[in-house]
């Protein structure tokens, strides 16, 4: 590849479109949803040195989780929702997706600490208890001989005799899990968790090919419903009262296709808010972010308290149910004109923006150590509507909509970034093949149908060339068209 200028005919006017395959344009994040809480979040996703996008969505799946099973939400009598929120977080890996999501749970790392603390107190009384449980069980199983020698009645075995199940820490934050193991978290966790995956394509692709029922326990612990494992190690079934998992992780837009459409559309996909803003230019942050106010907000949150058994559930105020009512008029419109994923998620919409809605409404409420709300009100909702509307949605067209997209479009995109990014007048296929460091442009078919894409879009011209006069095969070069760089068409 190289800088040098060639006379070449007159060119036609580049397609520069192609440059984002079509892709639809990233929205922002409405700042009034968040309201005295977006100074925060700016201030952090400065530090992280990445979209403010990142950083909002991973403050609300975090908070989501830490709400977990304590709180559900009530829009009518039979229609409750769980505080359960899926967000995915798509950008190329130098987007700086993986520090927002570190700097919007970090919070969480020092309060599992705390509570590994009192774990460890926890398991000394289990070991007391485990201890005087095998003695009893020996003393019983001394009566039982005795008894079968003198041929009388089995004593029966005293409740001291039984083991007991070891207690199970108390999580905030899971990384890596089986479906089994995650039930085994969740039954000393009833209040949920939440699911942290830096890269979120290992683990969509990872459902089938390793763990047979998978991707249907994730689907139920969308749902917070009860739910039971058959464990190959223990007799005993394992119940989980609770079965509600929080998820947030990052992926690449390259990695889309095959996560998304690799399956048939069950609804997975379509329960997570996908969020895909534009590339941001650094910045060297003026302000320090107040971690410790996100910490309090989390603490507070964390310290809700259930009773025993019980759920307690917010019903929308009725102005907010009346608003609700008339949103999934217009939201059941959109689901019957849309296609594809996009229709599956807009069809969820429904349950997340009730969810959102109760999120926001417990984040205010944290921030400003008031009086725990006692419904849902009527500006929680339409900021929740808003974020839906406005933020989501457009971000779900935009990522399902680049999935969607042939190979080749989005190989030819890629070439054409990284032309434009290195101001290149020139370029060899085999150059790009091997040089470039695109990930999807490591075949020579993949390259040859990429540079064709860009020849119908007048970015390429053949230039095909030899090293001095020596003969054979002739260099794949192509010389590319002045007017992408800004240039002339002549």
């Amino acid at each position: 590849m190289g800088h040098a200028s060639q006379a070449a005919p007159v060119w036609g006017k580049p397609d520069m479109s192609v440059m984002k395959a079509n892709l639809a344009p990233a929205v922002p994040f409405p700042v009034d949803v968040l309201g005295q809480l977006w100074p925060l979040v700016s201030e952090l996703a400065e530090g992280a040195g990445a979209p403010v996008e990142y950083v909002a969505t991973s403050m609300l799946a975090a908070a989501a989780s830490l709400i977990g099973g304590k709180r559900w939400v009530q829009a009518w009598d039979g229609y409750e929702q769980p505080c359960i929120l899926w967000a995915a977080v798509v950008g190329d890996p130098s987007s700086n997706k993986s520090p927002a999501i570190d700097v919007a749970t970090l919070p969480l790392r020092a309060m599992e600490a705390d509570l590994a603390e009192y774990h460890r107190s926890v398991m000394m009384s289990h070991a007391a208890v485990a201890e005087r449980a095998k003695a009893e069980r020996k003393a019983w199983e001394e009566k039982v001989k005795i008894a079968t020698k003198e041929n009388v009645a089995t004593p029966s075995m005293p409740d001291a005799a039984e083991s007991p199940d070891a207690p199970e820490r108390k999580r905030l934050v899971v990384q890596d899990s089986t479906p089994e193991e995650m039930a085994s978290i969740l039954s000393g966790n009833p209040n949920g968790t939440l699911h942290l995956r830096d890269e979120l394509a290992g683990w969509l692709d990872s459902f089938e090919r390793y763990s047979a029922g998978g991707r249907a326990f994730w689907l139920e612990a969308y749902g917070g419903r009860p739910f039971v494992v058959d464990r190959k190690s223990q007799n005993k079934p394992l119940m989980v009262p609770f079965n509600g998992v929080s998820v947030l992780g990052g992926i690449q837009p390259e990695k889309l296709r095959d996560s998304l459409l690799g399956v048939a559309d069950d609804g997975l996909v379509a329960r997570f808010m996908w969020v895909w803003p534009e590339a941001i230019t650094f910045r060297r942050p003026r302000q320090v972010a107040d971690r410790a106010r996100l910490e309090a907000i989390y603490r507070r949150l964390q310290e809700l308290y259930r009773a025993s058994d019980e759920t307690v559930t917010l019903p929308l105020v009725p102005e907010a149910a009346k608003f609700f009512e008339d949103w999934i008029a217009e939201n059941d419109a959109d689901v019957r004109e849309a296609a594809g994923l996009y229709a599956s998620f807009a069809g969820k919409a429904r349950g997340l923006a009730l969810r959102l809605a109760l999120v926001l409404e417990y984040l205010a409420w944290a921030d400003t150590a008031g009086k725990e709300p006692e419904t849902v009100s009527v500006a929680s909702l339409v900021k929740a509507l808003k974020l839906v509307e406005d933020f989501l949605k457009p971000h779900a067209r935009r990522v399902f909509g680049d999935a969607a997209l042939a190979p080749v479009e989005k190989d030819a995109a890629a070439l054409a970034r990284f032309i434009v990014k290195q101001k290149l007048e020139r370029i060899n296929a085999r150059d790009v093949q091997r040089n470039s460091a695109l990930p999807t442009l490591k075949k020579r078919d993949d390259v040859e149908q990429a540079t064709e894409a860009l020849m119908e879009a007048n970015w390429l011209r053949e230039a095909p060339s030899r090293q001095g006069d020596t003969p054979g095969k002739q260099r794949k070069d192509f010389l590319v068209n002045p007017a992408v760089h800004g240039g002339l068409n002549g």
